[in-house]
């Protein structure tokens, strides 16, 4: 079930109106209805592996229970160890084996050896990265005795598997959501409403702009050899607004459709294209999966603590990781080593946390030393986002030897950006009007946030009205998918 479709416009609102009129208001029987409605959720993209959801769900709560009941410590490093064991197992031969068996083989064949590889047939369960790391950092924060185990293995099951985080997250943390699944709520309309404008904005992004943005981006990538250099770059550039569009969009539907039931989830992004390094990018995108990875591996390893070659190690450690849970394949690799080599300079010279402020705040515009950081750093991430993209390593390298070749000159390709339900020209404009709301509200929670604070009702609802007929009037017509259910 995707949250740009009719299923879920007709799911939302029913257990919406179940959750709030026909609970009374009694804590466990709202998080009981809330699981349902959850493995409901799940079931409907395939029942089959729903059973892995609830059996690692069980595996952690069981886990958290045991080591805090553990009379020694190598008790409770059995536990541990066993719970990350068996989670990384599943992650292992679910997402990572195929790769791993073909790449030795490929390793091999290049010896001059032949080996015959057994390879699973099997689709990557939706989601398991998320609730996979949602375990993982309940365990460890139990056995590093930051939290005690919950007891109750309903609220704990809600923690790991609440609808709207469930697939693609924000990566939530026991200490932040699992004292909200345990609180009386009490329904704020104020809250509600802000959810249902986050929603809004967040199926504009998705329906109007990623999904638009994807079947230019598709025909240019797919086919790339046909395509003059100009061409390729605004290409890149499409997909840098798609995958920015598309996740955040996903993480604004989560955000303001778990606010509809009183709970407030992690942010997952705060406007990372307006960044003036790599390292303020990284502190504004995806924020839940890099503050993860920073508090459960960089700083363990030591973060930018100790000598250069610790620095180094732990910079590379931490990107090619955030690469490989990415996806199994080497362009994601690339992409985590790139941006590695990205940031490296501002980690030796301890310039990383220069800017730890909003760029410009206060301010209409941007200073032009503000404007060029932003400009430089967009660029740089762009030129990432190539491997990412890319379906192999040779089909990235011959993208960008086409970018750097004489056909930059010459002017774009029409024929590339036919097919999508705008022109390339409405799709300038929107993407540049979007990014205008986005930098009128980057001092807020998301860009329409201030509409309630600034604007009269009238001309609100004005707004909210013209963004629902722009979303019917330009969205595509075939459901797609979010770029982040794969991973």
């Amino acid at each position: 079930m995707l949250f740009n479709s009719l299923s879920f416009a007709v799911f939302l609102p029913v257990v919406f109106v179940l959750y709030w009129f026909c609970t009374r208001g009694i804590v466990r029987v709202q998080n009981i209805l809330l699981l349902a409605a959850s493995y409901f959720f799940y079931a409907c993209w395939d029942y089959r592996f729903l059973f892995l959801l609830i059996f690692s769900t069980f595996l952690d709560y069981f886990t958290g229970l045991k080591m805090a009941g553990a009379s020694t410590r190598n008790g409770r490093k059995f536990w541990f160890w066993l719970s990350v064991l068996i989670n990384v197992g599943f992650l292992a031969v679910f997402k990572y084996y195929n790769f791993f068996a073909n790449s030795f083989a490929g390793f091999l064949s290049s010896f001059g050896l032949k080996l015959d590889v057994w390879t699973i047939k099997v689709i990557l369960p939706v989601g398991i990265s998320f609730y996979t790391f949602h375990g993982l950092s309940y365990v460890i924060d139990i056995y590093r005795e930051r939290i005690k185990p919950e007891k109750s293995f309903v609220d704990y099951a809600v923690f790991v598997s609440f609808f709207p985080l469930l697939v693609a997250g924000p990566i939530e943390r026991a200490t932040h959501l699992l004292p909200q699944i345990k609180r009386k709520r009490v329904f704020d309309y104020e809250q509600a409403a802000n959810g249902l404008m986050q929603i809004l904005w967040g199926l504009f992004k998705k329906m109007v702009l990623a999904d638009n943005c994807a079947v230019m981006v598709n025909n240019i990538f797919g086919h790339s050899d046909r395509y003059n250099g100009s061409t390729l770059i605004a290409g890149a550039v499409l997909f840098a607004v798609q995958i920015y569009c598309d996740f955040s969009g996903y993480s604004d539907i989560a955000l303001g459709t778990a606010r509809l039931f009183g709970m407030d989830l992690l942010r997952n992004f705060n406007f990372p294209y307006f960044s003036r390094d790599i390292a303020e990018f990284w502190r504004r995108w995806h924020i839940s999966l890099s503050s993860w990875f920073r508090d459960y591996l960089y700083i363990p390893l030591g973060g930018s603590r100790g000598t250069t070659f610790i620095k180094i190690r732990n910079v590379l450690i931490i990107f090619l990781v955030s690469g490989f849970w990415h996806g199994a394949n080497w362009t994601f690799i690339i992409w985590g080593l790139l941006n590695a080599l990205f940031i490296l300079p501002s980690i030796l010279f301890k310039t990383n946390r220069n800017n730890m402020d909003i760029v410009a705040a206060g301010k209409t515009f941007p200073t032009l030393k503000e404007l060029l950081a932003m400009c430089v750093t967009f660029a740089l991430t762009v030129f990432a986002w190539i491997f990412f993209r890319a379906e192999s390593l040779t089909a990235a390298f011959h993208y960008i030897r086409r970018i750097f070749s004489k056909s930059t000159l010459r002017p774009m390709n029409g024929a590339a950006f036919l097919g999508a339900g705008v022109s390339i020209y409405q799709l300038i404009v929107l993407i540049a009007l979007f990014f205008l709301a986005e930098w009128s509200g980057r001092e807020h929670t998301f860009a329409l946030a201030p509409l309630r604070v600034r604007i009269p009702r009238v001309m609100r609802w004005g707004i909210y009205l013209l963004i629902i007929g722009v979303i019917y009037y330009f969205y595509s017509d075939r459901e797609q998918q979010f770029i982040y259910f794969q991973f």
